[in-house]
């Protein structure tokens, strides 16, 4: 089942990115993005992680124990199904898209040319965190030059 899950919202997650990227930005894409894309990626996430903590699909870390987010070993356990695998990396997914739908719609809107916008999206799409700071960068760099903060 997990595997299953897992490959759905893999597919999900690349086709609205795919969409998010190549496609032109009207109002109904950005809306199917938010909606179809990252409310169903927070679905799953939310169904999941809830079937997860109250015991009815995985076992609670290694022999069915609590769940603890506050150490290493904790969160090791949390992950150490193949249900909080899938569910850990729906919640990377869902967080990754909106970050980029956002980083698209705030660069649109600050009129960044598509081709500085792919790479960047790109590297959203494969390393959140990374992609989101260059954006940060990029537009911080643009706002000064321009001498206006937003």
């Amino acid at each position: 089942m997990w595997h299953t899950v897992f490959g759905i919202a893999n597919l999900l997650a690349m086709a609205m990115w795919a969409a998010l990227i190549l496609l032109p930005r009207k109002p109904a894409l950005l809306a199917a993005i938010l909606y179809l894309g990252v409310g169903m990626l927070c679905l799953a996430y939310a169904l999941g992680i809830s079937a997860i903590l109250a015991g009815l699909v995985d076992p609670k870390g290694p022999g069915g124990g609590t769940v603890d987010f506050t150490t290493i070993e904790g969160v090791r356990s949390i992950f150490a199904s193949d249900g909080g695998v899938t569910i850990g990396w729906i919640h990377y997914l869902a967080f990754d898209l909106f970050v980029g739908l956002w980083i698209a719609r705030d660069a649109d809107a600050k009129e960044f040319s598509r081709l500085v916008q792919a790479p960047i999206l790109f590297l959203t799409f494969m390393a959140g965190p990374f992609g989101l700071f260059v954006w940060l960068l990029v537009r911080e760099r643009r706002a000064r030059k321009n001498g206006r903060w937003e």
